[in-house]
């Protein structure tokens, strides 16, 4: 069983609201400082085994691939989580315009604030980010005309058929 797989039965195994509150604010706490430091570096992407880096951001294990796993999707280089080892060598070379997208898709609101962005990012182009995410988030469905098939495939026009 690997690290990831840890982090899984942890998670599960808090079976109170206030057990799985402590647990997750704990994480999201780990979790924003470990984003400080990607953020505050932005041209140097951070290097090292995962057992060093874990260390380093003071998480044990689980926690730390659990990390990777929310990371992941937006590293330059992405990891198969599940099979990482102690010394699986880790490259935290994020794109950051496709992390911040993420965060915002994470609706991860801590993250998205955080004031490291400013050297990243500028406003602007968060802004557009932004915007970018929202109108994804947007339902859009082709209307069918009165005299065009009928959708359900029935062979019909549609105002003889479900339209009428």
């Amino acid at each position: 069983m690997g690290y990831y797989d840890d982090w899984v039965e942890l998670a599960k195994a808090q079976d109170t609201k206030e057990k799985r509150d402590v647990f997750f604010k704990d994480y999201y706490d780990r979790e924003k400082a470990v984003y400080e430091a990607v953020l505050s570096q932005p041209g140097e992407p951070i290097t090292g085994t995962f057992a060093a880096l874990s260390d380093r951001f003071e998480m044990d294990r689980p926690t730390f691939a659990a990390f990777l796993d929310g990371i992941n999707a937006s590293l330059k280089k992405g990891y198969d989580v599940k099979n990482v080892k102690g010394n699986s060598k880790i490259v935290l070379d994020a794109d950051f315009e496709k992390l911040y997208y993420n965060m915002l898709e994470a609706r991860a609101d801590w993250l998205c604030t955080l004031e490291q962005w400013d050297g990243v990012l500028s406003p602007d182009e968060r802004a557009e980010i932004e915007r970018r995410w929202k109108r994804s988030r947007i339902a859009v469905s082709k209307k069918v005309g009165r005299n065009q098939p009928c959708p359900c495939g029935s062979g019909k026009k549609y105002k003889k058929c479900c339209g009428a």
